[in-house]
């Protein structure tokens, strides 16, 4: 694409789809890397599992504004495949707790440290922190927005 023909299409475009580019050019950089698996998207399932042991499905539903059946699935994948578990919570037998097993957990380190090398790469920095925050808050709102 010519200087010329993107000036066009970068005056013209939403913020939104910018924000789209940058997150499946991301991916794409991810899949590179990681060839013996593909998830897509959907690694950021296993991330918040990790970040938030003892977690629940409900917990995903309202984080990531997907359907229980869309998570159920996924996490049905993700535990036949070895990256969580999923143990009866104690204090509400109806629920369960989701935690990474040994081998989600030693995914989800190096999934950062590649993601950070794609950041740097692209000219994402340290000093950008002030914008990530926003992006967080704009996403936060968003959420507040169409809340049920």
């Amino acid at each position: 694409m010519d200087d010329e023909s993107f000036q066009g299409i970068k005056d013209k475009s939403p913020f939104i789809a910018w924000i789209h580019n940058i997150s499946l050019n991301q991916q794409k950089y991810m899949k590179s890397k990681f060839s013996n698996i593909d998830f897509g998207h959907d690694v950021r399932y296993i991330i918040f599992i990790y970040d938030n042991p003892n977690c629940s499905q409900d917990d995903l539903v309202d984080m990531f504004c997907q359907s229980k059946g869309n998570i159920a699935k996924i996490l049905k994948k993700f535990e036949d495949e070895g990256y969580i578990k999923r143990e009866v919570n104690p204090n509400n037998r109806r629920k369960y707790m989701l935690n990474t097993t040994d081998k989600g957990s030693r995914l989800v380190p190096e999934y950062r440290r590649i993601s950070k090398e794609w950041e740097k790469e692209v000219g994402i920095s340290d000093k950008d922190e002030e914008l990530k925050k926003r992006i967080a808050e704009i996403a936060y709102n968003g959420m507040r927005l169409v809340e049920d």
